[in-house]
């Protein structure tokens, strides 16, 4: 960090739905006497909430509460709480669940890499594999997930899930959240790709009361939580991700092809396979045009690359709010 200590901002985010019997929790046992950290700001964001959560929030000592007018989704929400929390003129920025299964009283671990300049940002791993109040469906899915955001990232991350993060705000500054279900492992091929750091240290993860607010069903969130991950690593691998499907079809075409060229070279004549003759044709082709899509897709994000180096600085030079 460039602050001299003591003068660094921390914004704890707290992205909120109908979570009224554990929000205060959460809010009271956040400290707020951190070594290194000049002020402490605990932000909630209320994402359409019909019960009590806003109130028990304010009582527990919630410095800033936003609300959503309805129920957008966690990343949604999460972008909101980002966005605020650099208007709040955060050093760094620490998003923490509400349900209280993660200990608030760990932040200072948590943050302890981005203030020894060591990371941009930091993941809390839950140690899934040493839990055993997780049910086995959502364990299974939590590695496939990782495993899946392992490979396209090319980061060695433990657990790509975690909702206890810390980020810098320069790391802040350049992440630009596109989807709409979750944002867990886009921040986490997005980081890979501009080049910030990311390291995670072991937190505690209790059990939770109550049903999951996002993860209600382990299909539903393995669907939306695949599309967000292939949207991304298209979105910044667009070559390899189109060469890979177009190479498919054109595999594909040789079937076909085959056996019409070998029927050719024994009997001289393509009489009998018009059909697989068009069809290899017509896998080949589309496997080429996608490839083109692909060198198309990768002058966009060109493009894309400095649309998004523009809007950081612009965001970087943007005016600091003087109060909350």
């Amino acid at each position: 960090m460039t602050q001299k200590e003591g003068k660094i901002i921390l914004v704890v985010m707290i992205p909120a739905y109908n979570e009224e019997k554990t929000i205060s929790d959460v809010i009271k046992n956040i400290p707020r006497d951190i070594r290194g950290i000049g002020d402490v700001r605990i932000l909630v964001i209320d994402d359409g909430s019909n019960d009590k959560t806003v109130e028990k929030a304010i009582l527990a000592g919630a410095d800033k509460i936003i609300s959503n007018k309805k129920n957008v989704g966690l990343a949604k929400t999460f972008k909101i709480g980002l966005n605020k929390s650099l208007e709040m003129n955060a050093d760094i920025i620490v998003n923490i669940d509400a349900d209280n299964q993660y200990d608030p009283k760990e932040i200072p671990k948590l943050i302890l890499p981005i203030l020894e300049s060591r990371a941009d940002i930091v993941l809390g791993d839950r140690q899934i594999n040493k839990l055993d109040h997780m049910p086995f469906s959502k364990k299974i899915g939590n590695r496939i997930a990782t495993w899946i955001t392992r490979k396209l990232s090319g980061y060695p991350v433990k657990d790509a899930q975690t909702g206890f993060r810390a980020f810098s705000r320069e790391a802040a500054l350049k992440l630009n959240i596109l989807g709409n279900y979750t944002y867990v492992q886009e921040t986490i091929i997005q980081a890979t790709y501009k080049d910030l750091v990311i390291e995670e240290v072991p937190v505690v993860f209790k059990r939770r009361e109550g049903e999951s607010r996002l993860i209600s069903n382990i299909f539903s969130y393995a669907k939306n939580a695949a599309i967000a991950i292939l949207r991304t690593y298209r979105d910044y691998n667009p070559i390899k991700t189109f060469a890979i499907i177009g190479i498919i079809f054109i595999i594909i075409s040789f079937i076909p092809g085959f056996v019409v060229l070998k029927d050719y070279f024994a009997t001289g004549t393509f009489s009998g396979h018009i059909g697989r003759g068009l069809l290899t044709i017509l896998f080949f082709f589309i496997g080429v045009q996608i490839i083109i899509f692909g060198l198309l897709a990768d002058i966009l994000k060109t493009q894309r690359q400095l649309q998004e180096e523009i809007l950081f600085e612009m965001r970087k030079n943007g005016k600091r709010e003087e109060k909350i």
